[in-house]
């Protein structure tokens, strides 16, 4: 299938495996990433208020075939879908409180420009292809053709902690709405 906008029928659904329940609580760790813009964001920078992060493993390009198997990997697929959801909520959520909305993945920032482009995002990319975030915070991963790879997570970032962590993240082409449900549940308290 190399249509990357939709999700296939089937897709196998992700558990809960622990590998981010040590993250609630952290401090971001002072980690300067690369974003499409050509700017370099600064994680311990990122202002006052609430920052959305979702991380996911990579996104496909038309007319590139995704690595044998993808779709038969719990949680791979659905990158495109995913940022199109935070592209279309984007306006709602920062009314709803997100100062930020970064998305990440250890692609290179020229490869997720692509993408940025492709899909008319509003808010950047973030690359972290020598892995300093995920090491520093112990991101989860797995790997495919030799590459590691990050699991899809959200986290919430306030004032600096991650205050709120999504995982796993399924179906992803919804997932940004749960992100503003919990945003507006959190506005109406």
């Amino acid at each position: 299938m190399s249509n990357y906008n939709t999700l296939p029928e089937g897709l196998p659904v992700p558990k809960d495996d622990g590998q981010a329940d040590h993250l609630l609580g952290m401090t971001m760790p002072s980690v300067t990433l690369k974003s499409t813009q050509g700017r370099e964001v600064a994680l311990t920078g990122l202002g006052s208020g609430r920052t959305v992060i979702y991380a996911y493993p990579m996104t496909g390009r038309p007319g590139v075939p995704l690595p044998d198997g993808w779709d038969e990997i719990p949680g791979a697929r659905g990158c495109t879908p995913e940022s199109c959801g935070f592209r279309d909520h984007f306006a709602e959520l920062q009314a709803a409180g997100a100062q930020n909305v970064f998305g990440l993945s250890n692609q290179d920032t020229d490869y997720q420009a692509e993408l940025a482009h492709r899909i008319e995002l509003p808010f950047e990319l973030l690359s972290d292809d020598h892995g300093k975030l995920g090491s520093a915070l112990s991101l989860p991963t797995f790997v495919v053709e030799g590459k590691a790879l990050y699991k899809r997570l959200t986290m919430v970032v306030l004032d600096g902690r991650i205050e709120k962590v999504f995982y796993p993240v399924f179906p992803p082409d919804k997932h940004a709405q749960e992100v503003l449900d919990w945003l507006e549940k959190l506005r109406h308290n």
